[in-house]
C-alpha cells in the first residue's frame, strides 16, 4: 500500500523501525550494519531500508527536518505500514551545562514550543513520554555495553533559527537538549497505541558555540547507531 510519501506494500517494513533525519545516514546505517537489505522507499529522495542486524528484522526510513516531516513519515509508518516502534536516531543541541559534545541523550520526556498537540482538542496539557519499554532497554543495553548515557527531557523546537534566543530559560528548567522532531513522534506513537523513542548523539552546544562537522553528523555518530540496532536486538 503505496502514500503520497512512502512506496511499498504491507510488509515492506518491519516492526521496528530506526528513524534517522537524513536520508543519506539511513543509508549509511543500511549499508554499513544490515544483512538482506532491500531499499523499500525512493519517494522524495527520503530513503528507507529493511534488512536485519543479526538475524532481527529492522528497518531504517529518514524521516526529514522537523514536526511537519517527521510527523508525516511516522504517522504513515504507524498507521498504514504495521509498524509498532520507531526509534528516532539524531542529533541534538545540548542545553544542560552538563551536556558535552559527542554525548548520547535518551528522551524521557519532550518539551516543545510546537502547536502540534492541537489537532487533538485536549482539555489541558498533555507530556509527550517515550516507551518505557523501549527507553529500558535502551538504557539497560548502554548499560551492559559500557556506553555512558544521559536520560531526562528534550526540548523539541519548531525553531532552529531562534530570534527569541529562549534555549537559557529552557536551561534553567532542567532541560537536556534540544532538537526539531519528538514532539511529533512521540504524540503520532501515543494517539496510535504504538511506541516512540528518542535517541540523540549532541552535534553542538549552542550556548557554548561548541560545533561538529555536517560530514561527522552523518556518518560519524557511529555509537548511537551501534547503541539503537542493539536495544532493537535486545527487546
Amino acid at each position: 500500500m503505496s502514500t503520497p510519501h512512502l512506496q511499498g506494500n504491507a510488509g515492506d517494513y518491519a516492526p521496528v523501525v530506526l528513524m534517522p533525519g537524513d536520508p543519506l545516514r539511513a543509508k549509511f546505517i543500511a549499508e554499513t550494519y544490515l544483512e538482506n537489505v532491500r531499499c523499500v522507499n525512493e519517494l522524495r529522495g527520503m530513503l528507507g531500508f529493511t534488512g536485519t542486524y543479526q538475524g532481527v528484522p529492522v528497518s531504517v526510513q529518514g524521516s526529514g527536518m522537523g514536526q511537519p516531516s517527521i510527523g508525516i513519515y511516522s504517522y504513515e509508518l504507524y498507521n498504514f505500514f504495521g509498524v509498532q516502534s520507531i526509534i528516532r536516531i539524531g542529533s541534538a543541541g545540548g542545553i544542560d551545562d552538563a551536556v558535552q559534545l559527542r554525548d548520547i541523550v535518551l528522551g524521557m520526556g519532550i518539551s516543545t514550543n510546537s502547536h502540534y498537540a492541537a489537532q487533538y482538542n485536549l482539555p489541558g496539557t498533555i507530556a509527550p513520554v517515550a516507551s518505557f519499554r523501549l527507553l529500558r532497554a535502551a538504557a539497560e543495553t548502554a548499560d551492559a555495553r559500557g556506553i555512558p548515557v544521559r536520560v531526562g527531557n528534550l526540548f523539541s523546537s519548531d525553531l532552529f533559527y531562534d530570534d527569541a534566543d529562549s534555549l537559557a530559560e529552557w536551561r534553567k528548567m532542567g532541560v537536556l537538549a534540544v532538537e526539531m522532531e519528538s514532539v511529533a513522534l512521540y504524540l503520532n506513537a501515543a494517539r496510535a497505541g504504538k511506541e516512540a523513542l528518542t535517541i540523540c548523539t549532541i552535534s553542538d552546544c549552542p550556548l557554548r558555540k561548541e560545533y561538529t562537522s555536517a560530514e561527522e553528523r552523518q556518518t560519524g555518530f557511529t555509537q548511537m547507531m551501534n547503541l539503537a540496532l542493539e536495544t532493537v536486538r535486545n527487546l
